[in-house]
Parts: structure tokens; sequence; C-alpha cells
């Protein structure tokens, strides 16, 4: 990777983060869909989940479980959605692994039936 696409990253050096380990850090979404919304990003510039170390994957998933408990104590959700985007066809827009850690509240959609299946809308309801 050039130091050029590093140094455009808005994730190689994060604002606002509020937990982080060796490998990976929290921060809240800028644009976020839902109160709480939480972004977990890894510390090196790796552009998708499939490019990650098995060591990158445990402290994801640290992050996870960290903002999860800071998220169920100061928002109180009645659920989450969990996401990550694999490449421009599957939405992502910026190219450094980040995982979605986003709260649901019961009433936030009329009908949330299919869940992570409404990123294609008409595959939602089965």
């Amino acid at each position: 990777m050039k130091e050029t696409d590093k140094e455009s990253c808005p994730f190689c050096c994060p604002d606002n983060v509020f937990l982080e380990n060796d490998l990976a850090l929290a921060r809240y979404d800028k644009f976020p869909v839902s109160p709480g919304h939480v972004l977990i990003i890894t510390r090196r510039h790796v552009s998708d989940f499939f490019d990650t170390t098995p060591e990158e994957r445990v402290a994801l998933q640290e992050m996870l479980d960290l903002a999860k408990t800071i998220l169920d104590r100061e928002y109180q959700p009645d659920g989450y959605n969990i996401g990550i985007n694999c490449g421009v066809a599957a939405g992502q827009s910026v190219m450094h692994l980040h995982i979605h850690l986003i709260p649901r509240y019961t009433g936030d959609v009329e009908n949330p039936l299919g869940g992570v299946r409404g990123v294609i809308p008409y595959k939602r309801a089965y």
C-alpha cells in the first residue's frame, strides 16, 4: 500500500476512539443509522475481513464484545445488527475494514423481519 493511500484513509487516524487494543479500535459512527452506532476498525490498513490475520479477528471480536457491553449500559437497545461490507459491490465505501455494530430498538422500523437480508430489499421477506 502506498503511503498516500494511508494518509487519505479516514480510518487510519480515527478520532473519537473510545475503546482500543493492540490491533483494533472502536469509535462512534459519524453518520449513525441509530443511536450508539459503533465502528470496529483494524489498526492495520486492510481492505476487508477476508484479509485479516487470525490475531486481528480475535482483536476485532474483543472490541465487539466490549462495545456491546458499553452500548447495553448506555443505550439499552433491544437488539443489534452486525455488518461488514466487503468490496464495492457489497456497498463498501471506505476501503479499510470496519465492522458496524448497530443497536436496534423496538419500533425503529415498521417491520424488522429479515434483518440483514434487507441489504437486497426484495429478498428481505421470506
